[in-house]
């Protein structure tokens, strides 16, 4: 019978006194938040009523629905039984033996590391952005001064989704803040509360937003508005991650006040019209609000936040998931993975199984049908059809909102079942679905969407590279956020055993206080100095700190899905322990001392894996990784890799000396132009950006004709060298005799045309280098305006000659990353390197790899 009850996604809501039966349509979202912005922003009155004509009308197939489950209706005699099991299950304690997280004041990540110049470079940002400006629309909707301007983008006060970036804010800054009690910080983020209780307080009915109450009546009316439970949802998670995270009280008052009034409201929707107005509203985007209400629940243990959480579920999304159906095409992906995350919160505080296999089939679902290799899901964010991912490459790929919630997703699974599953998918998510969205080290420029097409630029994509005060997109908000947690998966407690047990799942420099086991740990990853040392190698020391207690306690050490058994190695204090296959834990237990080490060195595998389809033809596209970094080939117009008479990876795919770096230049002339190649030509452009096409156009690495070491560009002086493009591995520049435009040819020692000396500038100034023939004595490359030649008529009086075959020896604008390889193409060869790595460059993560 329970079962029944919950397959049937029956819902007593004994508070109102109705029941109802989930029999009800559910919508796709019509629009997504890119075509909300643009409806918004645009003067043309004849589009936007007919787009508002078509508001919710494409429901799902409901004889699918019906198909799926066995129904009967209630008879009146069973309302007394059903509501009572309801409430047994609503009334249950939240489920015990779950792994414990780590709370973020306990860990700090090393400032050298790649994850802490990302949080750091967010402080950067989080510090940057102003308090007037943040609040200015929810002062000017609560009738109080304003001073300052308001931000624009997403936040501008004519824009309905106004405020959602604030909610982002209070959880970011407060996350920020317990992984670095930066002081400026804490300021900060508590100015923000003050001004938002100021604004709650002088509304006086416990409403807070940035936009007016009005919204919520034409949400309830189920007419066009832009997603304001969506906001809303974000202001109360931002509170309570300020009351959890910092202590702060006023917050969880304000998130209770706000609750009360949308108790009310949702109440007095279902009194004045029925339940199913309220469902058909939900086919708007509405957050997490189950989520942050379960979550509030769990503090309070005040039922109507429990009753007002169920009322955010989705029944008809949810029931789906219930029986393993995949349905999600077609849905709004960052609409429903949210819901998702609030029904595996619901099995956490009121232990109804249902809720589990609900969040355990959406990963298989995602992972098995709808996952792109770096982790991320959705097109234009929204989910194809299963198993046919071929199509949907394109510049809108992979929204990071979803790659955000997905992390959350995978979250809670590990934490239920220690799964290794869960933790390898958190770590690709990670590793190549956020940390690709920032831009370098720039504070506050980062991607809405991270583009899979071949040939793709981050920067070549609808929205590109945001910026600091006039975007505040939904991913700046979960970005933001992302980049303030990146210490919140690394380490998990159990606390259910006798002995206290720590489980580390991602090889990340930090330090951990660990509170339950009494130590302090300190994990320190070896920086990858080269793909060439394919090796991942882990120190783990135990800083003296004074014990309340003593005893033994286990650590478990996650032994990744990439790694291989041969040749890795483990040492506790120096002497041998076995290693477990990968995919599993390393156990060791022990009452650990300040004397004690451990070391994990475990080789690094390449490998490729197909994309999502199940069509032959499309075998042979896949992505290239080394461990958990998804690699990306600097390419824009050729993808193929002929792997036909290979036995290994080695015969296709090698790996790029540590040393070529201090190889690599740049020629420039006049202080604005630069040597580049494109198109297999040669010329001279501007001066480029760094992380361009155009920096990895302009450098070029130096090959000497006779092999021998050399640490810096200037001990090639003297020397006869090729130079090779940096994008173009294999090919080097060659001259076609005199008067001609240089070109790019493939590399051949026997070639001509391809060997230059390298001589001091003929111009006679310091750090300047001229580039002499090799086959043609007395002939040196030299600029035309754009064009680059070789010309032979130097004189010793031709002193504009000798200018313009003279260029500045510089070091290379681009330059190679610690993972980088070469791959052999069909017709070229590739430079790989993450994709994590990339800014603007053009990219192919997936190519064809004929073996």
């Amino acid at each position: 019978m329970l079962h029944f009850i919950v397959f049937a996604i029956a819902v007593v809501l004994s508070e109102f006194h109705v029941i109802v039966l989930c029999n009800k349509v559910c919508t796709n979202q019509v629009t997504s938040h890119t075509l909300r912005y643009e409806l918004l922003s645009s003067k043309n009155e004849t589009w936007k009523q007919e787009m508002s004509s078509h508001y919710h009308v494409t429901p799902t197939d409901d004889s699918t629905w019906y198909s799926l489950f066995p129904r009967k209706m209630l008879r009146e005699e069973d309302e007394h039984d059903w509501a009572m099991m309801y409430r047994n299950i609503k009334n249950s304690k939240s489920i015990q033996g779950l792994l414990n997280e780590v709370s973020l004041n306990d860990v700090r990540l090393d400032p050298k590391s790649m994850h802490g110049e990302a949080q750091q470079t967010n402080l950067e940002y989080l510090l940057m952005l102003d308090v007037d400006r943040l609040v200015w629309s929810f002062r000017k909707n609560a009738g109080l001064d304003t001073p300052g301007e308001p931000y624009g983008g997403w936040e501008s006060p004519t824009m309905e989704l106004r405020g959602h970036f604030v909610g982002h804010y209070l959880s970011a800054s407060a996350q920020m803040w317990a992984s670095t009690h930066n002081e400026s910080l804490k300021m900060k983020m508590s100015g923000v509360i003050s001004a938002l209780s100021s604004c709650q307080d002088k509304i006086g009915t416990g409403y807070l937003s940035a936009f007016p109450s009005e919204f919520f009546d034409r949400f309830e009316a189920v007419t066009p508005v832009w997603a304001p439970y969506y906001t809303i949802h974000k202001i109360l998670a931002g509170l309570l991650d300020q009351y959890t995270l910092c202590g702060d009280d006023r917050a969880l008052k304000m998130t209770k006040w706000m609750v009360d009034y949308f108790y009310n409201r949702v109440q007095n929707v279902i009194a004045k019209y029925t339940i199913e107005r309220h469902w058909a509203s939900l086919n708007e985007e509405t957050g997490g609000m189950n989520d942050v209400l379960y979550k509030l629940y769990s503090i309070t243990g005040d039922e109507k936040h429990l009753t007002l959480a169920h009322l955010f579920d989705k029944p008809c999304f949810l029931g789906l998931l219930a029986v393993k159906a995949d349905g999600v095409s077609g849905f709004h992906a960052n609409t429903h993975i949210p819901i998702v995350v609030g029904s595996q919160m619901r099995y956490e505080v009121t232990g109804d199984p249902v809720y589990k296999e609900i969040g355990t089939n959406f990963m298989d679902i995602i992972n098995s049908s709808h996952s792109y290799a770096t982790g991320g899901t959705s097109v234009g964010e929204f989910w194809s059809d299963p198993k046919r991912l071929p199509e949907t490459l394109r510049t809108e790929n992979e929204e990071s909102c979803t790659t955000y919630n997905m992390l959350k997703v995978s979250r809670h699974l590990f934490r239920w079942t220690k799964e290794m599953a869960y933790a390898d998918y958190y770590e690709r998510a990670l590793t190549n679905g956020v940390l690709s969205i920032q831009r370098g080290r720039q504070p506050g420029v980062m991607i809405y969407m991270l583009p899979l097409v071949p040939g793709g630029s981050k920067a070549k994509s609808y929205h590109g590279w945001g910026t600091q005060f006039d975007s505040f997109w939904c991913c700046y908000g979960t970005g933001i956020e992302s980049f303030s947690k990146l210490g919140d998966s690394i380490y998990f407690e159990d606390q259910g055993g006798k002995t206290p047990t720590l489980y580390i799942i991602q090889y990340i420099s930090s330090s951990l206080n660990w509170r339950s086991g009494n130590i302090n740990l300190r994990q320190q990853v070896e920086q990858l100095v080269s793909a060439g040392d394919p090796r991942l190698r882990v120190a783990i020391t135990f800083p003296s700190k004074q014990k309340t207690a003593g005893g033994t306690s286990t650590l478990n050490f996650r032994i990744p899905v990439w790694t291989y058994s041969n040749g890795a190695n483990a040492t506790l204090n120096g002497r041998q322990i076995p290693l477990p296959s990968p995919g599993n834990f390393l156990s060791l237990s022990k009452s650990w001392t300040p004397t004690d080490k451990i070391t994990l060195d475990l080789p690094i595998s390449l490998r490729t894996e197909a994309i999502k389809d199940d069509r032959p033809e499309f075998a042979s596209l896949q992505a290239i990784f080394y461990g958990p970094y998804l690699l990306a080939g600097l390419t824009d117009s050729d993808w193929n890799i002929n792997a036909k008479s290979s036995t290994s990876f080695s015969d296709w795919i090698t790996p790029v000396p540590s040393d070529y770096n201090s190889h690599l230049i740049s020629l420039s002339q006049q202080s604005k132009y630069t040597l580049s190649n494109s198109n297999n030509s040669v010329q001279m452009d501007q001066l480029p950006q760094l992380g361009t096409n155009s920096a990895a156009s302009s450098t070029f690495r130096l090959i000497l004709k006779e092999p021998e070491n050399f640490s810096k560009p200037e001990d090639a002086i003297g020397k006869s060298v090729m130079m090779e493009p940096f994008n173009l591995p294999g090919m080097v520049i060659q001259h076609y005799g005199e008067g001609k435009n240089l070109g790019v040819a493939e590399y051949s020692s026997e070639g001509s045309g391809v060997i230059f000396s390298l001589v001091p500038g003929l111009n006679g100034k310091e750090s300047t280098v001229s580039l002499e023939s090799g086959d043609k004595k007395g002939c040196f490359i030299y600029s035309g305006g754009a064009a680059v030649m070789l010309g032979c008529s130097l004189k010793s009086s031709d002193e504009g000659f000798k200018e313009s075959a003279s260029f500045n020896l510089q070091k290379g604008f681009s330059e190679y990353h610690p993972i980088s390889f070469v791959a052999k193409g069909v017709r070229r060869n590739f430079l790989l390197s993450p994709l994590l790595s990339l800014r603007d460059e053009t990219y192919t993560v997936y190519f064809n790899i004929y073996s």
